[in-house]
């Protein structure tokens, strides 16, 4: 656990750096015990004024949580899962109301997880490297760790097709969509790092990042609008379907076909998930729902089956039951939202 998360207090910066790089730094249980009982700590120690959170390595920050031990663990039950989920989203909800700065590097890879410990925070960074995304329905899960609450609060339907769809954020679309705040190039992150701790004697951790920032490249979605807004605003998968369909741009035909590879069930219920954390009013009721939801994605046949094809077979060919949408009713996806047997969440 200490070699995969490395913490550190540095001048007043108390430093989290996510060590797994071989494995894009993706979260295991301990390395998320590990950060809940460093920010718990930090957070009543007057001498760390703000935290810092990176990823080891040159790939990314963080590719999400570990898949192909949540596989093996679904197999056999998936408790250990259900223990994962609860300290995951435990301390997603933590990051969200920190009392201190909480400056988060999301250069290269950051998904699923990774925007889990990332987007939450105060202080969100984001690179021309960056590749940002909730691509849970590519394994037959539903976006989690607040995601829902996030993409649903996304301009326009541009939450909706990011999370059904599983596609990725430039630097330029996570700043659009609300997952980040500034924008700094890679070149510029040394000295930032390097600096923070002096700096932070005369200014907010936020100004500080500001300075080193700059205009971002522009959002390649912001000219997609006028189709996305249209064509997910539809009232089902089948209906947002068929305007992709019909809608006559290419990038709309291509969204269509990535549909078509999803599991018919976690569309279904991704949608569903979206549509109602639009009337949450707190992240902590989003991660409920969330829990919910990924509890009983856990005893169903394409979670485990997806994970097979993505990651452990790489066959890339997922065979989903049931294996159109209309084969999925709303009484299956409605039972994605009821309360699991052994109690629901608590945040506090």
């Amino acid at each position: 656990m200490a070699d995969e998360v490395r913490t550190s207090v540095d001048g007043g910066v108390g430093r989290i750096v996510l060590d797994r790089p071989r494995a894009l730094n993706s979260l295991t249980r301990d390395m998320v015990v590990a950060m809940q009982a460093a920010l718990e700590e930090w957070a009543g120690d007057d001498a760390v004024r703000a935290v810092l959170l990176t990823g080891a390595g040159e790939r990314g920050l963080c590719a999400g949580g570990d898949i192909r031990t949540m596989h093996d663990d679904a197999r056999a039950g998936g408790a250990g899962t259900r223990a994962f989920f609860r300290d995951e989203y435990r301390l997603n909800a933590l990051v969200s109301r920190y009392p201190k700065p909480y400056v988060a590097v999301m250069d290269g890879i950051t998904m699923g997880g990774g925007v889990g410990v990332s987007a939450h925070g105060s202080v969100r960074i984001v690179t021309e490297r960056s590749v940002v995304a909730m691509p849970e329905t590519r394994i037959g899960l539903v976006p989690d760790v607040g995601g829902t609450w996030l993409l649903s609060r996304a301009p326009g339907e541009l939450g909706t097709h990011l999370g059904l769809t599983a596609a990725s954020m430039t630097a330029g679309d996570a700043l659009l969509c609300g997952f980040a705040d500034h924008f700094v190039p890679s070149e510029r992150l040394p000295r930032l790092l390097a600096e923070l701790p002096a700096r932070l004697t005369g200014a907010p951790a936020a100004e500080v990042v500001a300075r080193y920032a700059e205009e971002a490249p522009a959002a390649p979605l912001a000219g997609q609008r006028e189709w996305i807004d249209d064509c997910y605003a539809a009232g089902s998968v089948e209906e947002i379907a068929a305007r992709l369909v019909a809608s006559g741009v290419p990038a709309a035909k291509q969204a269509a076909e990535e549909l078509a590879e999803r599991s018919p069930t976690m569309l279904k219920v991704t949608l569903a998930a979206l549509r109602r954390a639009r009337a949450h009013g707190s992240l902590e009721e989003s991660l409920t729902q969330e829990y919910r939801v990924s509890c009983a994605a856990l005893a169903h046949h394409d979670l485990v089956e997806g994970i097979r094809a993505q990651v452990v077979d790489k066959d890339r060919d997922p065979h989903w039951s049931p294996s159109a949408l209309a084969g999925v009713d709303e009484a299956a996806v409605a039972a994605f939202f009821e309360p699991p047997a052994d109690g629901d969440l608590r945040l506090g």
